[in-house]
């Protein structure tokens, strides 16, 4: 890739992303953070956040 076509890019880009309303752009951002696995369930499975739920839920009660 050449660096003029990079520049292309990049410029197309960042307009793409100015051109979108403000609430639209929070929407994606949001959106993409609920997407996004938790910590433990990424680093040690499914066990640790089932006892941490587990926990919570008796917390409430």
């Amino acid at each position: 890739m050449k660096t003029n076509d990079y520049v292309k890019y990049l410029t197309q880009t960042v307009v793409k992303y100015i051109d979108q309303p403000k609430e639209e752009r929070r929407k994606m951002k949001q959106a993409k953070k609920e997407a996004e696995a938790t910590f433990m369930f990424r680093w040690f499975g499914i066990l640790p956040f089932m006892l941490m739920s587990s926990i919570k839920k008796k917390k409430n009660k």
